[in-house]
């Protein structure tokens, strides 16, 4: 698929590249021709990343660290393509919610999001140059799931920060789109989602009766970012299986 979607020598930025989905988005551009650079807070997440795709390079922060993300990811452009992937998930009954879950969830799930693309699209418009980002949402954007208080609700603020995005970057030839997932078979899916009781109960909400593998979220993402989709901007795609028409 990437062969033709036209990524050879461009530049793009992926957060929270150092497993799951944001490191296969990486691996695959890379093997595209894109010149990736794999943001991602885990140093050895980074070096194994480097070992499997060598041409990418990397950026190592925490990226709640306002100061340290303006300076690197400035320094480090510009891009023309950028996913927004890096997400945390701190899951809690609403009356447990923590302080810290909160500030973490918003700080990384949102704050991080708007700023790293604040700086990307900085880049972009003085270069001149037209782009394109993928917000990594959720389907919990959506729906209501227990536990997911600040989950959900920092997803949904997304989805709205994104389509905010789209009708302003619009006029600099700037795309934004988000994809919005359902539980994805990534290596901490399957660990969190291994007990058949507790699969069941949401594969029995979605049509297609099966959880998304990481290839169907990557290749998403990658129509997306292509002029393939040229025309596509302020849109959620959601990557669910139909759960949400259930």
């Amino acid at each position: 698929m990437e062969s033709h979607l036209g990524f050879r020598g461009r530049r793009v930025l992926v957060t929270g590249a150092g497993k799951g989905i944001g490191r296969a988005v990486a691996v695959a551009l890379g093997r595209a021709g894109a010149r990736v650079t794999a943001l991602s807070r885990t140093a050895a997440d980074l070096e194994s990343l480097t070992r499997e795709c060598p041409g990418i390079e990397t950026l190592c922060l925490d990226l709640a660290d306002w100061d340290a993300v303006e300076a690197a990811v400035g320094a480090a452009g510009p891009f023309e393509l950028l996913v927004n992937n890096a997400a945390v998930a701190e899951l809690q009954p609403f009356l447990e919610v923590t302080r810290s879950a909160l500030q973490r969830s918003l700080d990384v799930n949102f704050g991080a999001v708007l700023h790293v693309s604040q700086i990307v699209a900085r880049q972009m418009i003085a270069q001149g140059m037209p782009g394109a980002i993928v917000n990594v949402s959720s389907q919990a954007s959506k729906r209501a799931l227990r536990d997911h208080a600040v989950y959900c609700s920092t997803k949904s603020a997304l989805d709205m920060l994104s389509k905010v995005m789209a009708m302003e970057l619009g006029p600099h030839k700037i795309r934004v789109n988000t994809v919005n997932p359902t539980v994805v078979m990534t290596d901490m899916g399957r660990i969190n989602w291994s007990d058949p009781q507790k699969s069941a109960a949401m594969i029995n909400r979605i049509p297609l009766g099966k959880f998304a593998e990481v290839d169907d979220v990557v290749n998403s993402i990658l129509f997306l970012l292509s002029d393939k989709s040229a025309m596509t901007t302020g849109s959620s795609l959601m990557i669910d299986g139909g759960f949400l028409v259930s």
